[in-house]
């Protein structure tokens, strides 16, 4: 997996202090997404285990409220794999930190009941997951006043709450 950046201190990607890795490669290619050129699964740096070190460091402080995981996609099937051990791994680190993911896919239509579905590892990763930020993003539907998303239709989702009412559950803010 490539990444386009790592953002040590964010304060526009969740709530709190964060952490953000974006991921490169996406195919939803939304109309005037604001990092196309993560689009591209080759862009930008190669995530090794330096890189997985550099974040879990970044995390250590206690201001630091936990990591957002963006992109491209976090939830493109090339990214899961390296994703899952990340989220892993930051679980088992800090506990008490949050786990935000933002994706195109949606988490009803996709990936509890679509296309990942059925894929193990998708369904592995979602259980580290607190928050996510789900949905494409659509341009006629963009609205700068939104907390954390660019339009109307994506959703700030409870992940684990969801799980358990095997329902979306919106997270509050």
């Amino acid at each position: 997996m490539n990444y386009a950046d790592i953002k040590r201190i964010d304060i526009a990607n969740g709530t709190g202090v964060r952490v953000s890795l974006f991921v490169s490669g996406c195919t939803h290619c939304c109309k005037d997404c604001f990092n196309q050129e993560a689009w591209d699964f080759k862009y930008g740096n190669e995530y090794t285990e330096e890189t997985e070190k550099q974040i879990l460091e970044y995390l250590k402080p206690k201001y630091i409220a936990g990591l957002s995981l963006l992109g491209g996609d976090p939830l493109e099937i090339q990214n899961q794999e390296t994703v899952l051990k990340l989220v892993k791994k930051v679980k088992q680190t800090y506990p008490e930190k949050t786990i935000w993911c933002y994706t195109g896919c949606t988490l009803d239509k996709d990936i509890l009941e679509g296309k990942y579905a059925e894929n193990e590892v998708t369904q592995e990763l979602i259980k580290y997951i607190d928050v996510m930020v789900d949905g494409e993003f659509e341009r006629d539907l963009k609205d700068k006043t939104l907390k954390f998303r660019g339009s109307k239709n994506q959703r700030i989702i409870d992940v684990q709450e969801s799980l358990k009412e095997k329902k979306v559950v919106e997270y509050s803010i």
